[in-house]
């Protein structure tokens, strides 16, 4: 390969440097060499360095402290620190302080050619991407989605907040139930009144009508004062109660009398009090009536489920992939400081991935890469996507007996997803671009590589 820009090699061993230069040189890439500090600082004023590795411990100075001011003047440019030392401060600090990797003396060559190329591979993208034009922020919701299953989810959200009456939202678990909930307050009459959420199978049993109802003081060991309840704090807002297919028999029978008259008691209290408060119910485990496993009374059920809101999984709308990772990486990127993207084989990665964890888990991939990596665009390693995890493309190999070759098939989903962008954006480049998470310059060479017509769209 060629790289555009000088690999700057700044260690104070002579036959370290240039050992170094040869093997760069070999693998294609333009090397040059410095002793130290002071140097480096000479050659790299030229502008035409691409990636330095740098020595951690160097006769004129410390390296580590180079390589903060290196991070302050120029942050785009990829440092990779080098050590004979195994030492685990050092390698936090250099990580901590933005290095891009950490790899120690004797080098294994390979591998030290792969992080290098890797280094000047993920800066050449960022660059592209921060030339690239800066979309609004689509939405201010957390919940984000543009497929059809999403869309009948925003549809069912819409005459939910129309109304008052109560909610049973139904999905896997890492879905967003709890995000549906609140878009139903948010958009409805109560906006600005409390929104509680109590998840039923985080509480012991012993303290579910405690927390549920309230309690008096003295109703058992350890009430030692009167305390109100979730149905109490929310007042004339909203009550989610997550996972209610957790709820306890004898307690379903009292929240069954709460939805149909809105009174109930403390406990350790014979007093009738009133709740106006709206319920919105949440599950992952089963719900229909006599269907296997159900645990919700079905006179629940029924009174619960006057509207019910299923929330499909990820799989069930991959193309949103893309969005919910602008999305997450915008937010990550609002919060460090740090704009960061994904490259096409890490999205094309993502999109083959089924996520049984659904949408928390696509966000954990992404928290944990962006955590992790030196670069601001990440690749699939920096996803480290579950070892042999299960993928559409693999799931569709066993169901239907297709073709095994990936390179074909990663090919005909790639250009099936760009299509489908350039549909939806009505031919606009900078829009498509913007929906599959990726630079303008780089959907017109994936565009090319294709064979995906330029007036097409």
């Amino acid at each position: 390969m060629s790289t555009s820009g000088i690999v700057l090699v700044i260690d104070d061993e002579k036959t370290v440097r240039e050992g170094l230069v040869r093997a760069l040189e070999g693998a294609g890439h333009t090397a040059a060499a410095v002793p130290g500090i002071v140097t480096a600082r000479e050659r790299l004023a030229r502008g035409d360095v691409a990636c330095v590795l740098l020595d951690v411990r160097l006769k004129d100075g410390d390296g580590l402290e180079f390589l903060r001011e290196l991070r302050a003047a120029r942050p785009s440019l990829p440092v990779v620190m080098a050590t004979a030392y195994g030492d685990s401060d050092r390698t936090i600090a250099a990580m901590r302080e933005g290095a891009f990797d950490y790899v120690t003396k004797p080098f294994d060559l390979d591998a030290l050619l792969a992080t290098v190329s890797r280094a000047i591979e993920g800066a050449k993208a960022a660059v592209a991407i921060e030339r690239a034009p800066r979309a609004e922020a689509p939405t201010s919701s957390p919940l984000v989605g543009a497929s059809a299953p999403m869309l009948l989810v925003w549809k069912a959200i819409g005459r939910a907040a129309a109304s008052d009456v109560p909610v049973l939202i139904t999905g896997e678990s890492g879905v967003g139930k709890e995000l549906v909930a609140r878009a139903i307050h948010e958009h409805g009459a109560r906006k600005g009144r409390p929104f509680v959420a109590v998840n039923l199978a985080a509480l012991p049993p012993g303290l579910v009508e405690s927390e549920l109802f309230g309690h008096e003081k003295g109703a058992f060991t350890g009430a030692s004062a009167r305390r109100e309840g979730r149905f109490e704090a929310a007042a004339e807002g909203t009550l989610l109660l997550d996972e209610i297919g957790d709820l306890e028999l004898p307690l379903q029978t009292k929240l069954l009398r709460v939805l149909q008259d809105g009174v109930f008691e403390r406990v350790g209290s014979q007093t009738p009090l009133t709740s106006s408060a709206r319920i919105v119910a949440a599950t992952s485990k089963p719900v229909e009536p006599r269907a296997p496993g159900v645990t919700l009374r079905e006179d629940l059920y029924y009174r619960l489920g006057v509207l019910r809101i299923d929330v499909p999984p990820l799989r069930a709308r991959r193309s949103d992939v893309p969005l919910l990772v602008e999305h997450t990486l915008r937010r990550i990127g609002e919060a460090s400081g740090r704009r960061r993207a994904l490259s096409e084989p890490a999205m094309a990665a993502l999109l083959r991935y089924d996520f049984p964890g659904n949408v928390r888990e696509l966000v954990h991939v992404l928290e944990r890469a962006c955590v992790m990596s030196g670069s601001d665009v990440l690749d699939e390693r920096d996803l480290a996507l579950p070892a042999g995890a299960t993928t559409a493309a693999t799931t569709a190999d066993a169901d239907d007996g297709g073709s095994l070759d990936l390179r074909a098939s990663v090919e005909a989903l790639e250009r099936s997803l760009v299509r489908r962008a350039l549909k939806r954006a009505q031919g606009n480049r900078a829009e498509a671009a913007r929906l599959l998470g990726i630079a303008r310059p780089q959907l017109y060479a994936k565009m090319k590589d294709l064979g995906i017509d330029p007036d097409e769209g």
